[in-house]
């Protein structure tokens, strides 16, 4: 049911439109707010859902002349300069500047509730032919990803470019450095520690970067018979953990900036260098973003000689939490299977394995953009929900 509005005036001398919806509940929009964001055509581009009104045409203090109600679903204001906008009742009500309503708002656009996991996870698994060509499975798959931070697909082909087909599922993959996707198994002069038969400690991909790729995909196309277990830990359940205990450390790596490098030849020739703290976080304190890679973390570090030592202190407090037997959950990819999982709060590592004359191994990788994956779930929704 569309919301139903009751009475519609201007308060606070003309400066605010408040609204008394059917439901009891009300509303207060301020006039600049509504008059930046008028939608007639002479302001607003439909076609591209944009704002066509410069924003040097704006007055910051304008008052309202009139405000009527029409039907009950629409009100109607006239400004000073005899400009007339019309607003639809529900597009109003989403728009509430009540802390309620901002809330529910930001949770449809961003699905930030999170379900942390521990040696406990229970690791989903979704068929890859399922989330390929039925978009219920797909909006599974990626709210489970969102909420949960890891996906198992399984009975994917094992041959490469399968990742290519799940990229173009959900908009396009990421080109890095090491290319659109990349394979990893044992290579003489590896450019990359992945690269080799040893145990890779738990990491987050690419904190050289400025913008970490936010979701990663393995697919196994070969497995080692001995050894070779992947391991994962969700890192925004750790760092609660070590905010809780040791709010010191905690406070140390997301203040922290450590340098990282990486300097090879690839997809083509590169040489970067970045600055991350080890726990990024919001304006609350929340960690939004991990970015830890023992193996790229450079030699170079930018902080004074009497913070290093804390800052390692601090460092191995994390580390042991990361690989402690009650956090870390351990599992064996099949060939075919393909996970995915949040890059930037799930870390990974694995096992070590017995090196071969052949392959004994081989994981395809491949990373996407958040930005992508939470557009084509926020299109799949609206579909599979029926949501305008």
């Amino acid at each position: 049911m569309s919301p139903g509005i009751r009475e519609v005036e201007a308060v606070d001398a003309g400066r605010s439109v408040r609204v008394e919806w059917e439901d009891g509940s009300e509303s207060c929009y301020p006039c600049v707010w509504l008059r930046d964001n008028c939608q007639c055509p002479l302001c607003f581009l439909p076609s591209a859902g944009a704002r066509k009104l410069l924003f040097q045409d704006l007055d910051v203090n304008i008052v309202v002349k009139d405000v009527a109600l029409t039907e009950r679903k629409k009100i109607s204001v006239m400004w000073p300069d005899e400009h007339t906008s019309e607003y639809e009742a529900e597009w109003l009500k989403k728009r509430c500047f009540s802390e309620e309503a901002r809330a529910e708002m930001q949770a449809e656009l961003f699905l930030p509730e999170h379900q942390y996991w521990g040696s406990d996870l229970q690791l989903p698994k979704i068929p890859f032919e399922e989330i390929m060509y039925n978009d219920e499975s797909a909006y599974k798959w990626l709210c489970t990803l969102k909420k949960l931070g890891i996906v198992l697909l399984t009975g994917a082909a094992t041959r490469q470019g399968e990742l290519i087909k799940l990229g173009h599922r959900i908009g396009f993959l990421r080109l890095t450095f090491y290319g659109p996707t990349w394979q990893v198994q044992d290579k003489a002069d590896a450019n990359n520690v992945a690269y080799t038969t040893g145990k890779l400690c738990f990491h987050t991909d690419y904190p050289v970067l400025q913008h970490p790729p936010g979701v990663q995909f393995l697919h196994c196309i070969k497995q080692t018979a001995v050894g070779g277990e992947s391991e994962v830990v969700d890192g925004f359940h750790v760092s609660n953990k070590l905010k809780k205990h040791n709010p010191e450390a905690y406070q140390i790596l997301s203040s922290t900036a450590v340098d990282y490098t990486d300097v090879g030849v690839d997809y083509c020739d590169f040489a970067v260098h970045c600055k991350q703290k080890i726990i990024d976080i919001d304006s609350r304190g929340q960690a939004v973003r991990i970015n830890y890679n023992n193996a790229t973390r450079d030699t170079v570090f930018d902080i004074p000689a009497e913070k290093v030592r804390p800052f390692y202190a601090a460092l191995k407090e994390f580390n042991d939490l990361l690989n402690s037997t009650e956090h870390k959950f351990t599992y064996k990819l099949k060939p075919g299977d393909i996970v995915t999982f949040d890059n930037w709060r799930v870390l990974h590592g694995r096992q070590s394995y017995p090196a071969g004359a052949q392959v004994t191994r081989h994981l395809e990788g491949a990373y996407a953009d958040w930005d992508v994956v939470m557009s084509r779930l926020r299109l799949l929704r609206k579909r599979v929900l029926k949501r305008e």
